[in-house]
């Protein structure tokens, strides 16, 4: 079978076309403005709710706005001449996020019902959606050694509380706004997105960045433990962020693909302890280990299935674990130098 050719951005926008991006002070957001920016595009407005000195990215040459998009008056003017808007805006981090602050995650609910409407008003060709594999059905997670989550099993609904009823709900809306108005939507179902310019410190990072972070911590100090959420034993599958905006582009410009929630995620499983021992090696140090049983820890198994990814656009996250972490680490490692040198840092 002949491999498809993927229409992305590049291939269907002018360079001057507006593309809106929420969330763009976040991690993926962030990575999604400098993508389209090196890609040239002239026209990019990138919104966030924090202040802009504390964006994990700022890109020279793109409308950068302050606002928070939970507000429709906000919404509305963050869509005005859009071409395509892609709504990556979400209170949102780590599973000791996730797990702890449900009401926050829900009423992210208020962004995309916003947003949503404000595109369609606005006359937005396209809309993308970023949703989460945390919607699916944690009854298919409840064993490390779980089966790939194909796309039909968000159905029957019992998605992980708080964060993935938003997520899930947040679908339907583009699924009817396509069905009803005619909006093409575009919605992918992260896998634990990583890599550099992103959260590594706080309480909103991911685990991998946590796993760096405590191996960067344990050199410096010389205090060679680390403390483990969980048993070790859950697992998980880790996409690297050049993975992730390129995968973003390519579903939102594949009309196959419209109103159609889709896997974006490796399909790489690997247990917790394995990606500390991962860690140990990039970072050349072994660490005593000790487990928190009371922490947040998530479902004990989650891994993408990328079949339906691989027959439509012929292409699926392909980084390598091993090399998307040892640039992540090298990342975080000058970080963590920098701000112990008194430098001011993302985190």
């Amino acid at each position: 079978m002949a491999k498809p050719k993927n229409e992305t951005a590049a291939t269907q926008l002018r360079k001057d076309d507006l593309i809106v991006i929420g969330g763009a002070g976040g991690f993926i957001a962030g990575s999604l403005v400098r993508y389209f920016a090196e890609q040239g595009f002239k026209r990019i407005r990138a919104i966030d709710k924090k202040p802009l000195p504390e964006w994990y990215q700022r890109v020279p040459g793109v409308e950068s706005l302050c606002m928070d998009l939970s507000e429709w008056e906000n919404c509305v003017r963050a869509c005005e001449g859009a071409v395509e808007v892609y709504n990556l805006a979400a209170d949102m981090g780590g599973m000791g996020f996730i797990e702890r602050f449900r009401v926050e995650c829900l009423r992210s609910i208020l962004i995309n019902t916003h947003m949503i409407e404000a595109a369609y008003r606005a006359g937005a060709q396209r809309y993308f959606y970023a949703s989460s594999a945390c919607a699916y059905n944690t009854d298919l997670q409840k064993d490390p050694q779980c089966r790939a989550l194909k796309e039909s099993d968000a159905y029957p609904a019992m998605a992980e509380r708080g964060y993935g009823w938003e997520k899930l709900v947040s679908e339907m809306f583009c699924q009817e706004y396509w069905a009803e108005r005619g909006l093409r939507t575009a919605i992918a179902r992260f896998h634990n997105v990583y890599g550099p310019n992103g959260t590594w410190d706080g309480g909103r990072e991911k685990a991998p960045a946590a796993i760096c972070r405590k191996v960067v911590e344990a050199r410096d100090t010389g205090r060679h433990e680390i403390e483990i959420w969980g048993d070790g034993t859950q697992t998980r599958s880790f996409m690297y962020i050049d993975d992730c905006v390129k995968g973003i582009d390519m579903i939102m410009h594949c009309d196959k693909l419209i109103a159609t929630p889709i896997n974006l995620g490796s399909s790489e499983l690997i247990s917790i302890n394995d990606l500390v021992s991962l860690a140990e090696k990039i970072g050349g140090l072994k660490l005593k280990r000790s487990y928190d049983l009371d922490a947040p820890r998530g479902v004990a198994g989650r891994n993408s299935d990328n079949t339906m990814i691989q027959e439509i656009l012929g292409w699926q996250p392909n980084t390598p674990l091993k090399v998307g972490l040892k640039k992540t680490h090298t990342w975080i490692a000058q970080q963590y130098k920098d701000r112990k040198s008194g430098k001011r840092t993302v985190s």
